[in-house]
C-alpha cells in the first residue's frame, strides 16, 4: 500500500476531441508547481490524474499546492493497492483508521471503472461495508448524511482507497484560455478580477500605473504581494509599471474636474493596449463592477472603451462588493489589499464626477491634452519585472 495524491479533474472532461490538449497543460502545471518537492510520478486516466510520490517527497506540501491549481476540481490522500478484494479488505481499515475512530457513521460508495473485475459496485460496497463495521464495531452505516464516505475505485492498475475528497480550485488549467492584460491596482476588485480569469485559463499580464510622489514605493510593493498572491493560482505574472504623474497633472490643469476619472482611465487603457499587443495578449481586464463608483457606469464605461481596439473582459461586472470581498477573503488577497497605501486612481479625486458622460464630451475635453506625446513618455518609462507566485 502507498500513499498518494488522486487528482478529480473538472469541467475539462467535457472538451472532446480538445480533451488531450487541456490535460497536457495541466499535467505541465502539475510538474511546475510541484517543483522543489521531491520527484513525482503522474499518471492520468479516467478523469484523474493519481500523483505518486517517490523517495522522501513532500506530499504534504504538494497537498497544499494542488489545491490551487485551476483544473482540478477535488483531490484526495488516497492509498493506492492491487486490484483484488484480499487487498482492499486488508488495506481499507488500517488506512483510514484515524477518520473512522474518530466518526460515528459511515457510507461506502464503490467506482468499478473496470468492468472485467469480478465484483460490481454494490458487491464492492457490500463487502468493505461488513468489514469496516467488525473493526470498528462502534461505527454504524448512514446512507444519507454520514460522517465519513469510503471511497474504493477500482481502476486500470490499481485499486484506491480513499476518505474525504477536499475541494480543488475548479476552472481550467491556466495556459488554455489565451492571454491577457490585467490593470491591476491596490485594491480589492483587480487582484480578484485577475484570479477569475486566470481561473478560465488565461495567462495574465499586470499593468500598474504609478503617480511619485503621490503614491509611495509601499503602493507599488503591494500591487507585487497581491500580484504573488494571485499567482499561487495562475503561476508566475509579467508585472509592467508605468508613470503616470505627468499625464494625471496635465488632466488636472486642462481638462474639466468632473470628467477627471475618465480621462485618466482612458489613458490607462490606452496604455495597458499598447503592453499588451507587445506581449501578445488578446484582451484587457479590469476590475470594474458595474455602478460601483462613478467611472463605472454604462456611459462611463462606453466612453472608455471607446479607445480600444482589443476586447475588454469585466468577471465582476455583475458582483456586488460583498461578492467581491469574499472571494479576496478566500484568495487570501484581502489585508493585503486594504493595507493603507493608496494608488494613482484614488490620486485628484473629483468632488462630483459625472456619471452620464457623452462620447463627444469626454473627445473634447481630451483636445486640450498632447495625447500622443503623453502616451509615449509613459510608455518609455515603463519598468517589467516577472512576479513569482507564492508557495
Amino acid at each position: 500500500m502507498k500513499e498518494i495524491l488522486l487528482l478529480k479533474l473538472g469541467e475539462m472532461v467535457l472538451k472532446g476531441l480538445n480533451r488531450r490538449t487541456f490535460e497536457e497543460v495541466l499535467l505541465k502545471n502539475i510538474r511546475r508547481r510541484l517543483r522543489g518537492l521531491g520527484e513525482f510520478t503522474l499518471t492520468a486516466a479516467q478523469s484523474a490524474i493519481a500523483v505518486e510520490p517517490q523517495g522522501d517527497a513532500d506530499l504534504d506540501e504538494a497537498a497544499a499546492r494542488v489545491a490551487k491549481i485551476f483544473g482540478i476540481v477535488s483531490f484526495s490522500r488516497a492509498a493506492q493497492t492491487g486490484k483484488s478484494m484480499e487487498e482492499i479488505l486488508r488495506d481499507v481499515g488500517p488506512y483510514l483508521r484515524a477518520e473512522l475512530e474518530e466518526a460515528r457513521t459511515f457510507k461506502v460508495e464503490a467506482k468499478r471503472s473496470d468492468k472485467r473485475f469480478p465484483l460490481n459496485s454494490p458487491q464492492i460496497s457490500a463487502a468493505v461495508g461488513a468489514r469496516l463495521l467488525e473493526e470498528f464495531p462502534h461505527l454504524r452505516v448512514d446512507v444519507h448524511r454520514p460522517d465519513v464516505t469510503v471511497t474504493v475505485e477500482v481502476r486500470d492498475r490499481h485499486a484506491f482507497l480513499r476518505g474525504g475528497a477536499l475541494p480543488g480550485a475548479g476552472g481550467v488549467p491556466v495556459g488554455t484560455g489565451g492571454r491577457a492584460a490585467i490593470l491591476i491596482s491596490g485594491g480589492l476588485d483587480s487582484p480578484v478580477a485577475a484570479w477569475c480569469m486566470a481561473k478560465r485559463g488565461v495567462e495574465l499580464t499586470a499593468v500598474h500605473f504609478a503617480s511619485p510622489p503621490y503614491t509611495s514605493e509601499r503602493a507599488e510593493q503591494k500591487v507585487k504581494d497581491l500580484l504573488a498572491k494571485v499567482g499561487e493560482y495562475a503561476g508566475w505574472v509579467r508585472l509592467f509599471v508605468l508613470p503616470f504623474t505627468h499625464i494625471q497633472e496635465e488632466i488636472l490643469e486642462k481638462c474639466p474636474e468632473d470628467l477627471f476619472t475618465l480621462v485618466m482611465r482612458r489613458f490607462m487603457m490606452r496604455a495597458a493596449e499598447r503592453i499588451a499587443r507587445q506581449e501578445g495578449c488578446d484582451a484587457l481586464v479590469t476590475g470594474e463592477s458595474l455602478g460601483q463608483v462613478a467611472s463605472q457606469t454604462m456611459k462611463a464605461i462606453a466612453c472608455t472603451d471607446a479607445v480600444c481596439g482589443a476586447p475588454v473582459f469585466r468577471p465582476l461586472i455583475g458582483m456586488d462588493k460583498a461578492e467581491i470581498v469574499a472571494i479576496s477573503h478566500r484568495i487570501g488577497t484581502y489585508p493585503i489589499s486594504i493595507e493603507p497605501y493608496e494608488d494613482c486612481c484614488t490620486v485628484f479625486t473629483p468632488r462630483h464626477p459625472r456619471t452620464r458622460p457623452t462620447l463627444q464630451l469626454v473627445e473634447e475635453a481630451e483636445r486640450a491634452l498632447d495625447v500622443d506625446a503623453l502616451l509615449e513618455e509613459c510608455l518609455a518609462g515603463a519598468r517589467a519585472e516577472r512576479i513569482k507566485g507564492e508557495f
